[in-house]
């Protein structure tokens, strides 16, 4: 598998290059997209080149989410690298609710359990649920919740951490944001 292009059904998974830039602005200056996102929707092309340099440039595991027949990027998808394998996505508005995230994480999810890394976490605002529900669709399973004054948007989110074990230890869980947070606790139902 090309770790630089991936290809499903309707997708292609690649990274995101110089002249995406546009695009990338087009989903990070959507205030309902970034409403659940740790940052603040960008203003203009600068931000979001400074966003890119920040976020995606030479990160191994960030991908654009294009549709194969257009090759533009309608979103993204990543696990990071450090000790959380941190998982997240966002998608342009127009395009929820099509699976579009659940395909790319299944490619995603190939390409990690291939390259032997050994779990993703990911967390969501209890207020949005449909990020949950994504999580669930591709294999994660609830853990545990916190609370977190987040930053730089200073205010107090409880967050639900998700995790998919990929290494064979299913009961294993990843605990920095328990340990972290004063304010930890297990939700029945979620």
């Amino acid at each position: 598998m090309n770790t630089t292009r991936i290809e499903t059904d309707r997708l292609l998974l690649r990274k995101f290059e110089n002249n995406d830039m546009d695009a990338l602005y087009l989903l990070l200056k959507d205030k309902e997209v970034n409403t659940f996102l740790p940052w603040f929707p960008v203003k203009n092309i600068e931000e979001t080149k400074a966003f890119y340099q920040k976020r995606f440039a030479d990160k191994k595991y960030h991908f654009a989410i294009c549709l194969k027949e257009e090759n533009y990027p309608i979103g993204y998808i990543k696990a990071d690298a450090g000790d959380a394998y941190d998982f997240g996505y966002a998608l342009r508005k127009e395009f929820w609710h099509n699976g579009i995230v659940t395909e790319a994480a299944g490619a995603l999810i190939e390409l990690l359990k291939k390259e032997h890394i050994p779990y993703i976490t990911a967390t969501h605002d209890k207020n949005n649920p449909r990020s949950g529900g994504v999580m669930k669709n591709i294999g994660m399973r609830y853990c545990y919740s916190y609370e977190e004054q987040w930053q730089p948007k200073d205010f107090l989110v409880t967050f639900r951490m998700y995790q998919f074990n990929f290494d064979g230890q299913d009961d294993w869980v990843y605990q920095k944001y328990w340990e972290t947070s004063d304010t930890h606790f297990i939700e029945k139902n979620v």
